[in-house]
């Protein structure tokens, strides 16, 4: 898998007495909806704490992203790898336009019942950003969770390459690779291997600061395939939709895949772009993929971006 671009390694890289006179909808006018949007490898989640909170949550089910669709015997233990490298990918095909299609059929329905703040993760931002360009009336607020926000550049790719971008560490799961990417037309990673040398460097990059069992179970719920198309894919908003909506950045101080150089750069070229509408940034001690404790102060900061 020599000929694996850094683009490719992208890759690899949403009552009773008085209050039983009031409709039902009526009373969740008020009520903020987060839609949250995974980045690479994730599925549709939710943010149980915020509903504890009195707010609704949902997750976007993006096209492909079922585990139902991408989870098979081979991936299973013990593996079958030569059948796994050739079994086809439900991602296979996959555009940033797809994810942004099925993002905008969820705002839409939700924007219903009251405001909407829609966040994603990583890979996420681009989707987010785009689907703001769609919609930007429907939406209260746009929160980028160390995610990809592209202004001056076209595309995550294309920052990666970026002095910023370079130190990534994004391609310690270049080893995971099971099959040809060119032949899927999907990056396809085995993060069920139990190979010590990949779980390390895995770890050192996505979740140092969490044990073993807390990143092996980030790992188990990551999805092996990815789409080849979302991280080159043109991701810059226009300033006449995605430029006026509201908009938070949530910098992970400790990420070692999108650096907090990287993040530092995103914001700065989107507020010079819309000087107007500049980004509210908070940090939390975070690496890219945050440990329970850490996406508690996440939660924390959401939760007050309704009030």
């Amino acid at each position: 898998m020599s000929d694996v671009t850094r683009r490719t390694m992208f890759q690899l890289t949403a009552g009773a007495g008085a209050a039983a006179a009031v409709p039902a909808v009526a009373r969740r006018k008020d009520v903020t909806t987060y839609v949250f949007v995974t980045g690479s490898n994730g599925v549709a989640t939710g943010d149980n704490e915020l509903t504890l909170r009195g707010h609704r949550t949902v997750g976007v089910n993006l096209p492909g992203h079922g585990p139902e669709e991408q989870f098979h015997h081979a991936y299973q233990a013990p593996q079958d790898l030569e059948k796994l490298a050739t079994i086809p990918s439900p991602m296979a095909g996959v555009t940033l336009d797809d994810y942004v299609e099925a993002t905008v059929d969820v705002v839409r329905r939700v924007s219903r019942y009251g405001p909407v703040i829609l966040v994603g993760g990583s890979l996420g931002g681009s989707t987010i950003t785009k689907v703001a360009d769609e919609v930007p009336d429907l939406l209260d607020r746009l929160v980028y969770v160390s995610a990809y926000c592209c202004t001056n550049l076209r595309s995550p790719a294309e920052y990666l390459e970026t002095p910023e971008g370079r130190t990534t560490l994004g391609g310690a799961i270049l080893p995971g690779v099971v099959g040809d990417p060119r032949v899927l037309k999907a990056v396809r990673i085995n993060w069920r291997t139990n190979d010590r040398n990949f779980l390390d460097a895995a770890k050192a990059a996505f979740m140092a600061e969490g044990t073993d069992g807390e990143f092996l179970a980030m790992l188990n719920s990551s999805l092996p395939d990815e789409s080849l198309q979302v991280s080159s894919a043109d991701a810059r908003g226009r300033k006449s939709a995605w430029g006026r909506v509201p908009r938070v950045y949530i910098r992970h101080s400790k990420d070692r895949v999108i650096p907090i150089a990287l993040q530092d750069r995103m914001i700065k070229e989107a507020d010079a772009a819309t000087p107007g509408n500049r980004f509210k940034v908070f940090t939390v001690d975070a690496s890219h993929a945050p440990t329970p404790k850490a996406y508690r102060k996440i939660t924390d900061i959401l939760d007050g971006l309704a009030q």
